[in-house]
């Protein structure tokens, strides 16, 4: 009898993840996308909750004055933590703004024993895959079935994922764009928030080189931001082929702090299911960094019924395109604190 409890109590299993699993998931979080790869979040980590934290002193004010970009990237990192969690067994059970005494404290989560799914595995598998591709793309166009699943996963994380289709909101996108990169480039604040961020080789942060395209990317009526010291070489494989990217707003019903960090957990969750459909993706912040022109995508782009949060460039990447090496992330030390009896 004792032989046989002792077997069953084997077999009871842990009501909580342990350190390991914790720092994976963290860790796979980490991987999440951030403006110029300021990676702007702390966590506080115990053996009964994860809490995540905006780190401030990260938070580009020239590039980003309304931190908006920082809380997608927030967000962006908090649903990266669902989804490994998910794919490792535990199921986050997430409390949002959870102390308004704490602006910076943005989410606490606990954990619940989870079965996996086979999307939640092949999501989890996704993060470590994904890349910001600021390529040329293909001239294939991404079949509508898949756009529609795109703007479930969208819905799911209570935003609207919107195509940009027809002339009049292709080219107010595309004015919009460059007129945001000229009011920045003339801004010597902005200027040097992005050199400081950008062209580096060896660092555990910021836009490198090898990932930036030499010189202005263009991609048909799609300007992208310039990075100086971009050396990815990107070259159409004929002028005649079209890029065939498709462009999407990822809006909220409002501008209020949770509806960003929503935001940012379905830009998210958008880029994994691309990634998880073999697409190229590339968020587009700069248009909706100036506010005139972030005024100008929401009244003419998605007439002025949604706030603007993202844009989304989503394709096939180019026939023969050779991978793109992960961008560095800082150690999980430089993140991560130690949270007691938590």
């Amino acid at each position: 009898m004792n032989g046989s409890r002792a077997v069953e109590v084997s077999r009871v299993e842990p009501r909580q993840p342990d350190r390991k699993t914790i720092d994976a998931a963290v860790a796979l979080a980490c991987r999440a996308p951030s403006v110029h790869n300021t990676q702007p979040w702390r966590w506080r980590v115990g053996d009964r909750s994860a809490h995540l934290y905006a780190d401030a002193s990260r938070r580009l004010p020239a590039t980003d004055p309304t931190g908006t970009d920082l809380l997608l990237s927030c967000g962006a990192a908090l649903h990266h933590l669902r989804i490994a969690l998910a794919g490792l067994g535990w199921r986050a059970i997430v409390h949002r703004l959870p102390n308004p005494a704490e602006p910076d404290h943005l989410a606490a989560v606990e954990f619940a024993r989870h079965e996996p799914t086979e999307a939640e595995i092949a999501l989890a598998a996704a993060i470590p895959r994904r890349r910001t591709d600021r390529r040329h793309y293909s001239s294939w166009r991404v079949p509508d079935t898949v756009t529609a699943l795109l703007e479930e996963r969208a819905a799911a994380e209570d935003a609207v994922l919107c195509r940009v289709t027809g002339s009049h909101p292709r080219s107010a996108l595309a004015v919009a764009t460059g007129q945001a990169a000229a009011w920045q480039a003339a801004d010597p604040g902005y200027r040097w928030e992005l050199s400081t961020w950008s062209g580096r080789h060896a660092d555990a942060e910021g836009v490198p080189a090898v990932s930036a395209p030499a010189g202005l990317p263009r991609h048909g009526d799609v300007q992208l931001r310039e990075f100086p010291g971009g050396e990815l070489f990107d070259e159409p494989s004929g002028e005649w082929e079209e890029d065939g990217a498709l462009l999407l707003v990822l809006a909220a019903a409002s501008e209020d702090r949770l509806s960003t960090l929503r935001a940012g957990e379905a830009m998210s969750a958008v880029l994994l299911e691309a990634t998880c459909a073999g697409l190229a993706t590339c968020p587009l912040s700069q248009p909706l960094e100036v506010a005139t022109t972030r005024d100008r995508v929401r009244d003419e782009v998605l007439d002025g019924l949604l706030s603007p949060r993202i844009v989304l460039r989503v394709g096939w990447a180019a026939f023969g395109a050779e991978p793109l090496p992960p961008t560095p992330r800082r150690p999980l030390g430089n993140v991560v604190e130690e949270l007691e009896n938590a």
